[in-house]
């Protein structure tokens, strides 16, 4: 089993690997970017599930009269218990009771979650443009317009609670963040990604006999190591369509021991 790496760890067997003292000026400088590559570049290339998250509120509230839903991507300033920056969006549930109305309550698992159903800005303007008391109604359509603002339709006509789904960048390891997800459970990957960063810069640090083929060796092992992370996500993926694909049951068998 791989063993996870603290920030200390980490830094430590990053300049062992490169060869370089943890305290020479140049490596300092390029830590903090070199770990935002690595982390962005896993992020970008692996389908994590725990970077899924929901976002709700008193923030999260429609306006009577107003299509407009604006929030914050910082995830320290909302409900959700995750820490880092909400990236994309990929549902937006209205929050109403059971006769349909607005929910008193920012709790989706107290409320019913109404799916709004994905349009272009070009249909809501045309059909749900006007915010004149007769055109409002209870909201069916969402459209992004950037990654804070989003319209719905028709303008809502009660202060409708939402809820946001999507998908999270989590705060990158650091001093002060000193664990992460893939410093936990993916070091290894997380170290290969590192090192196609850092390989750019080596003769900086004062090395003779640096390999020009360095980076894409290090390219090679991360893809090597990239498969196989690709293939462990997968697999707690379809676990999960498992358990949500079985009848109600008094004793339920997941797919896999």
């Amino acid at each position: 089993m791989t063993t996870g790496l603290t920030y200390s760890q980490y830094v430590t067997q990053i300049a062992t690997m490169a060869v370089v003292a943890e305290t020479d000026p140049a490596f300092v400088t390029i830590l903090p970017q070199m770990i935002t590559y690595a982390e962005n570049r896993m992020y970008r290339d692996i389908d994590f599930m725990f970077t899924s998250t929901s976002l709700h509120g008193t923030t999260f509230v429609l306006t009577i009269g107003n299509r407009n839903l604006s929030f914050n991507i910082d995830l320290a300033s909302n409900s959700d218990a995750a820490s880092g920056t909400f990236v994309v969006s990929e549902q937006i549930n209205l929050l109403t009771d059971a006769n349909g109305n607005a929910a008193t309550t920012t709790d989706p698992d107290a409320c019913v979650r109404v799916p709004l159903l994905p349009t272009t800005k070009e249909f809501l303007d045309a059909v749900y443009g006007s915010s004149l008391t007769a055109n409002r109604g209870r909201p069916q359509y969402f459209v992004p317009f950037n990654e804070t603002l989003f319209f719905v339709g028709p303008v809502p006509d009660q202060a409708y609670p939402v809820e946001v789904v999507g998908t999270y960048r989590p705060n990158s390891l650091s001093a002060t963040n000193t664990t992460t997800f893939i410093s936990q459970y993916l070091p290894d990957v997380f170290i290969m990604a590192s090192m196609i960063y850092i390989s750019a810069y080596q003769r900086n640090f004062g090395r003779q006999s640096d390999d020009p083929q360095m980076a894409q060796s290090y390219e090679s092992q991360y893809q090597a190591l990239l498969k196989s992370a690709i293939v462990e996500e997968a697999r707690k993926k379809f676990d999960a369509a498992g358990w949500s694909s079985q009848s109600p049951a008094t004793v339920a068998t997941p797919t896999r021991g």
